[in-house]
């Protein structure tokens, strides 16, 4: 489908980390153009990572309508905000009306469910359009509990956790998916959020659309329907939250439920609070490796840079110190690629 993605005034902030997503990677959308005024005029994966992909920022959904005509025209609009609490802008709700109105599709992963807006409703209803809500909780019936068939997957299982949210966990994934498959593995993302599922990752559940009891057994499930169904050699789980974020408190059920052979943990060097929590501040990376470490009994391998608010000569620096502190390999994917940390990886996967 031809997307619009709507991340006005959050775009190159911890709040646009859906449209970061979809701009660098996706397989369920077609990216034509994103919102947001402050950037308008550039290119969007140029304001994230200095490359150019031919996907404008624009000032609104006039021109973004506009731009997407020049392509056959769009399909969906899909909201790129990942504010905290989930909740939609009041501005926000006003510009998905309009894109109803056009004749839009919408899919929202945030916590405000527009099919439940009477009035975004009956305008969807009206234009014959479909509103999906993506964090909308599935029908208990459909739900798993666990059950210690995890048991049963006998691949290798990576987690990539991270020392806190909005800090690249679910980007790092994806670029060792890719990593392992263009090495010649068959390789697995289990997403865990909604961004992942908007990327397409085929096997994803939404941790924070789901009643506690059954985390666990969905998380459980996930990856052994990846293993039953593609016999991958490698399957990825991302992390949300981090062990330690006072708000989002994530990572534990990944290692008890989805009991990883190790784990790759993603730290940005320069954050010095957990994300947007002034005086929170952020637990040191050691102490974070020997938490995960303890509870799960399982190794962290590497570690991965974050480099917000860093200039790229800085990073090998940041790496360096990073080994030098905990002993691990420490590396930039998103700068410098998977090679070094598939390296790591490679030798672990299990011979068939």
């Amino acid at each position: 489908m031809k997307a619009i993605v709507y991340c006005a005034g959050a775009f190159n902030t911890p709040s646009g980390k859906t449209a970061h997503g979809l701009v660098r990677f996706t397989e369920r959308y077609q990216v034509l153009a994103v919102i947001d005024p402050v950037y308008a005029g550039k290119d969007a994966r140029g304001v994230l990572d200095g490359v150019l992909t031919g996907i404008p920022v624009v000032e609104d959904l006039a021109e973004a309508m506009l731009t997407a005509g020049k392509h056959g025209g769009a399909d969906v609009f899909v909201i790129g905000l990942a504010p905290d609490g989930g909740r939609l802008p009041d501005d926000a709700r006003e510009v998905v009306k309009q894109a109803v109105q056009m004749g839009l599709h919408v899919d929202s992963g945030l916590h405000d469910f527009l099919s439940d807006d009477p009035i975004v409703a009956a305008m969807a209803k009206e234009k014959n359009v479909r509103i999906r809500d993506i964090r909308k909780p599935p029908e208990r019936k459909d739900l798993h509990f666990f059950s210690g068939k995890i048991e049963e997957v006998d691949c290798l299982k990576l987690a990539v956790l991270g020392t806190d949210s909005a800090i690249g966990k679910r980007t790092t994934a994806w670029i060792i998916v890719h990593g392992l498959r263009k090495a010649g593995h068959k390789a697995e993302m289990i997403g865990t959020g909604q961004t992942a599922w908007m990327q397409g990752a085929t096997y994803s559940i939404i941790l924070d659309s789901l009643i506690n009891d059954f985390v666990s057994g969905e998380i459980e499930h996930a990856v052994h329907e990846a293993w039953k169904h593609e016999q991958p050699d490698v399957i990825v789980l991302e992390g949300q939250g981090s062990l330690m974020n006072p708000a989002y408190p994530g990572g534990f059920e990944l290692l008890a439920a989805g009991r990883p052979d190790y784990v790759i943990l993603q730290h940005a060097p320069k954050r010095l609070e957990y994300d947007g929590f002034p005086g929170y501040i952020m637990h040191p990376l050691d102490h974070q490796i020997k938490a995960i470490e303890f509870i799960s009994g399982r190794k962290v391998i590497a570690v991965t840079v974050n480099h917000e608010m860093m200039e790229p000569e800085e990073i090998p620096e940041a790496c360096a110190m990073i080994t030098h502190q905990t002993g691990l390999p420490a590396f930039d994917v998103l700068h410098e690629g998977p090679e070094g940390l598939m390296r790591r990886i490679l030798p672990l996967i299990r011979k068939k």
